[in-house]
């Protein structure tokens, strides 16, 4: 944990001193030293670059203790152990700056039990800081102050969690497993206390505890497999020792529990938990958990579950399924009554406020919606009638708010306090700037299924994509075109920008496969020369246009962020032309774009031939998908108000450009070159025969038509001549094999 820390502060920008046991031998060092190699090895790296590791500087307790005097903050990772915690401390103590912050990252062990009869000197820069693990990719971290800590150093180190970092910063109480973790070994207990009642088998759990309820696709088993069992039960044991509630015999290890623990079937790192590979053809296999035997995993289907399974809201899908008197519905009230009614009575022990219950738990654990949020979500006075009729002591806090007549935890801007018994407003996070709140509050300039225009204030319009997974289709392309219409005439900027998953994944394939098994050529080729002239208009607009992408930005909405005027990324950009595996090339101004950016056409053969994806947005600028002038924000949260800012400070000095009428194109001798290397693939078997044929069509594009060598050729040939080649491949029963086997699978066909 303590390498995945350093790696988190050198994506950062930030250098920093690794330290770990001494090992014999020469090489002092190994501990710290493969644990860097490890993380470079890893299939998600935790790190946006691989050279980014330089900036973690390897050393050893023994040798390099006293080193940590020049540092400005001391982080221990060590094991959760409370001996191992305090007799570090106490050395490191010693050699600390007088203004060295001190921290602890600890998933549970309350602080007071740490510092115990530290000098207060140490105490008042000695805090609590709960990274979740990976940190690269988990948002929350738990800031907790000791009873003698100077608040000063807390908000320090929250703001540049928070700036720096990137993280959703929750300021915790010195409690048991502190929120996320108080909360979510509950919901955990919970299910599997409701799986023995009921009988269930691990993966019917899995099937109604993942994404269809809001929370990852780890649900519930396969998240205690990833994070280890031995450290799952090490946080809940910490609960049912200390923890002085009611609910603490819920954190009692199951029988099951303890038996996997006893045959080290610790989950991944061991090679096997709830469930492990068989030897035979490396199929999946779940525990048994009466038996203690492994068995193939069956599917799981639940008639209710699979009427609803579609319906996109997730608060109208757990509605649907608590009302069904069947196991789905059984198992999903019993464990959501459970949480609520935990959640509400743990106020103010853990939080006095629910705002930082619910986000820790979307935060830190990845689910939709907090506890609050969820039950606000279902009917607050509905759920707390169910609770009631069931015979359920319904907490102080629950009855408090029905006797003040509130009919839920959150309204506009405000949050329901219990002590006080009223609402009070959620306090204003200014680089925060959130769509939903604009349009509430202000309506919307247009709208249509596809996209929407919102005025954020202060000459900024953006243009937000809100279809299904943001795919680019005839909407879109005309709330576009609206878009740069109001540039000319209302706005001073515009900003792309939405709140879903991912950017775009890219144009609606759907509708493409259709219209090509039905060689309905004319409308393919209207709509692409539709995106196309859509997405010079936004490169050309009359007012500057910046792109805040994130997450995913495939195909068509990697081709958005290419023509933008400048990209404000979020550090998680994972931005790429993947139409090879669709059997196409980029024909929004993709293909165009890679022509213009690389002067060897190699490069941008590569990019498309493997259909790369970047790593990060360090990474997209580094293969020239993001340009050095592009920006990046490491808090996603401040993704949007970046983006706007940005589009600010561009008004004044923002001069449209034209069409470039001269760019240079390798040509005939570039277009041999990319043969070579697509005949190289081929016969090596990197590529496969239609591969090579789509991208001896890509490299047509990319020379330019194979004119003479340093011929030039303006931009809008290069857009047709994308057309040219994406009509003809559409056409190709290959092609269309591989559309509809992504539309089906989800994955890439090889044909």
């Amino acid at each position: 944990m303590g390498s995945q820390i350093a790696a988190l502060f050198a994506n950062a920008g930030v250098p920093s001193l690794l330290l770990d046991l001494s090992s014999p031998g020469r090489t002092r060092n190994a501990n710290s030293l493969n644990a860097v190699a490890r993380m470079l090895q890893q299939r998600q790296s935790a790190f946006f670059l691989p050279e980014f590791a330089d900036l973690i500087e390897c050393g050893n307790f023994d040798d390099d203790l006293a080193r940590v005097g020049g540092c400005d903050w001391i982080i221990e990772a060590v094991a959760e152990d409370l001996g191992v915690k305090r007799a570090l401390w106490e050395r490191v103590a010693a050699h600390s700056g007088r203004d060295t912050v001190l921290s602890t990252n600890t998933s549970g062990i309350q602080l007071g039990q740490i510092t115990g009869n530290f000098p207060r000197s140490i105490q008042q820069r000695f805090l609590g800081t709960h990274f979740f693990n990976p940190p690269r990719y988990l948002h929350l971290l738990e800031v907790i102050p000791g009873n003698e800590t100077d608040l000063s150093i807390v908000q320090r180190i929250s703001e540049f969690g928070e700036d720096v970092l990137g993280k959703g910063i929750v300021v915790c109480k010195d409690t048991p497993n502190f929120i996320a973790n108080r909360i979510g070994s509950f919901y955990s207990a919970a299910i599997q206390a409701a799986m023995v009642e009921g009988e269930y088998a691990i993966e019917e759990i899995d099937a109604l505890t993942g994404p269809l309820i809001g929370i990852p696709k780890s649900a519930t088993f396969r998240l205690i497999d990833i994070v280890g069992l031995d450290i799952w039960m090490q946080v809940a044991r910490n609960l049912y020792v200390h923890a002085e509630d009611r609910w603490r015999d819920r954190f009692r290890p199951m029988p099951y529990a303890d038996a996997m623990i006893e045959k080290g079937w610790l989950g991944e790192k061991a090679g096997q938990g709830f469930y492990r590979r068989s030897g035979l053809g490396n199929h999946i296999e779940v525990l048994d958990w009466k038996t203690l035997e492994y068995r193939p995993v069956q599917s799981v289907s639940f008639e209710s579950v699979e009427r609803i399974r579609r319906v996109p809201d997730v608060a109208a899908r757990i509605r649907s399924l608590i009302e069904e008197n069947d196991r789905a519905g059984w198992l999903l009230w019993r464990v959501l009554r459970e949480v609520f009614v935990y959640s509400i009575a743990m106020i103010p022990e853990i939080s006095e406020r629910i705002v930082e219950v619910d986000r820790a738990m979307r935060w830190g654990f990845g689910h939709k919606l907090g506890p609050f949020e969820l039950w606000d979500a279902l009917g607050f006075q509905q759920i707390a009638k169910r609770i009631e009729s069931d015979g359920i002591d319904f907490p102080e806090n629950g009855r408090r708010m029905l006797s003040a007549g509130a009919s839920s935890f959150y309204r506009k801007a405000e949050y329901f306090d219990f002590g006080q018994r009223q609402f009070h407003k959620l306090e204003s996070r200014s680089r925060v700037v959130v769509l939903q709140d604009r349009k509430d509050t202000y309506g919307e300039v247009d709208r249509n299924d596809e996209a929407s225009l919102i005025d954020l204030g202060e000459g900024v319009l953006c243009l937000e994509f809100h279809s299904k997974m943001n795919a680019i289709g005839h909407g879109t392309l005309q709330m576009m075109g609206r878009g740069v219409d109001l540039l000319s005439t209302d706005f001073q900027a515009m900003i792309i920008a939405n709140e879903g998953e991912n950017f775009s994944a890219g144009a609606n394939l759907a509708t493409l496969l259709s219209a090509a098994q039905a060689r309905e050529f004319r409308a393919i080729e209207s709509f692409i020369k539709n995106f196309q002239q859509a997405l010079m208009s936004l490169k050309y607009a009359p007012k500057p246009v910046v792109c805040a992408a994130f997450s995913r930005a495939l195909g068509g909405g990697c081709e958005v962020v290419l023509q933008s005027h400048r990209v404000q990324a979020w550090a998680e950009l994972y931005m790429g032309l993947v139409e090879l595996n669709v059997g196409l090339i980029p024909a929004g101004g993709g293909t165009k774009e890679l022509a213009m950016r690389f002067s060897d056409p190699l490069g941008g053969l590569n990019l498309i031939a493997t259909s790369k994806v970047s790593g990060s947005a360090v990474e997209a600028r580094k293969l020239g998908l993001l340009r050095p002038e592009d920006r990046i924000t490491m808090n996603r949260d401040f993704l949007i108000g970046d983006a706007k800012t940005l589009a600010l400070e561009l008004t004044n000095a923002y001069r449209p450009g034209r069409p470039a009428k001269g760019i240079f194109v390798s040509g005939e001798s570039g277009y041999e070159r990319m043969r070579e290397r697509i005949e190289a693939g081929r016969v090596s078997g990197a590529f496969t025969e239609h591969d090579s044929v789509i991208l001896d069509r890509l490299a047509y594009v990319l020379s330019g038509g194979r004119l003479a060598p340093g011929s030039t050729i303006t931009e809008e040939r290069l857009l047709d001549l994308e057309l040219e080649v994406f009509l003809s491949l559409c056409g190709m029963p290959k092609t269309q094999e591989r559309i509809q086997h992504i539309l089906r699978k989800g994955t890439p066909l090889k044909n």
